[in-house]
């Protein structure tokens, strides 16, 4: 068999009649290995990205939020930061200041009764539509 330079096929034609599938120039075998190489590392990479992550979430404490997680309110971030305030205030020997919250304001009996009596009016009259339509 003659080999024939303009043909595509003729790196890959001799006498031993491979067939032209498998045959693996020395760039292509190159560029396989370098890219098989490139995969292990990328894998290696990210096995390690996902092993630092977790340690950097085991070490703040915060996990990943998803639905139906429950997060703390302003009001409530507020307080511990207060008592923590405290508590160091306590340890340095300082001034304690109070973190009491603020009492809540109270109705007087009368005009709980007020509104109780306007939603009793309220409700009366949806019934007396809800008969009529």
């Amino acid at each position: 068999m003659a080999l024939a330079k303009s043909s595509f096929h003729s790196y890959a034609t001799s006498a031993t009649a491979r067939p032209a599938n498998l045959v693996q120039f020395p760039a292509m075998t190159n560029l396989t290995s370098a890219v098989k190489q490139l995969q292990q590392e990328r894998a290696r990479l990210a096995s390690r990205l996902e092993q630092l992550s977790n340690a950097i979430s085991a070490l703040t404490g915060v996990s990943r939020i998803g639905p139906g997680a429950r997060r703390i309110s302003r009001a409530g971030r507020a307080r511990i930061a207060a008592a923590q305030r405290a508590r160091w205030a306590k340890a340095k020997g300082q001034k304690v200041v109070s973190i009491a919250s603020k009492k809540r304001r109270t109705m007087s009996t009368a005009a709980i009764a007020r509104i109780r009596a306007a939603q009793r009016a309220r409700w009366a009259k949806w019934r007396k539509q809800q008969k009529t339509a």
